[in-house]
């Protein structure tokens, strides 16, 4: 059964690689590298602020470091536990792939790019849910978006992407959870 689903997911992975084109390849590594959401992070950090005051954003700035230390950390253990190598690693695969991405680490099971983007992309768009309501479908195309690149740059099979957005989702609405009782403890007055 699980030779089977890693069959379908390397025939998927193939599948939306090769759908790649050249002339496209530095849009997905701009949206693929961490230092492209620069600016969306700082917006998002105005738009606490604007929300929430000074104290509601520290609080949102420990929630979101523990969240994005969380998503990593949870990844680099899965990657070590389960030793399922990157595509781009594949014998059989890398082959048959585009694989543009800078570097290829060793494994790739799961998506840490995947698993923080939608768990910020979760904690975000619920604790301005009030203020922006349409904020976290932005937030959650921002980070499909992100997290398909790790697909196109050939760095993930899509099973990678899709545990890592699973795991980061659960991570994201956990901590909201969390930022709700602590600005209720903490008594954060809303702007």
């Amino acid at each position: 059964m699980i030779e089977r689903i890693l069959e379908l997911d390397t025939k998927l992975f193939l599948y939306l690689n090769n759908l790649g084109n050249p002339s496209w390849d530095w849009f997905w590594l701009l949206i693929t590298d961490k230092w492209t959401a620069i600016p969306l992070y700082a917006l998002l950090l105005y738009l606490i602020f604007k929300r929430y005051g000074v104290k509601g954003t520290i609080i949102s700035m420990v929630m979101v470091a523990l969240l994005i230390t969380c998503t990593d950390q949870l990844a680099n253990v899965f990657k070590h536990a389960f030793e399922r190598p990157r595509p781009c690693r594949q014998e059989g695969v890398m082959e048959y792939a585009r694989y543009i991405a800078v570097r290829c680490g060793r494994f790739g099971y799961f998506s840490a790019h995947a698993s923080s983007t939608f768990a910020l992309a979760i904690f975000v768009g619920l604790i301005l849910k009030k203020a922006y309501p349409k904020l976290i479908y932005v937030m959650l195309f921002w980070a499909l978006v992100v997290s398909y690149s790790r697909i196109y740059v050939g760095v993930h099979y899509p099973l990678d992407v899709i545990t890592g957005m699973l795991i980061g989702a659960s991570l994201g609405y956990l901590l909201y959870l969390l930022q709700v009782y602590l600005i209720r403890r903490f008594k954060v007055t809303f702007s």
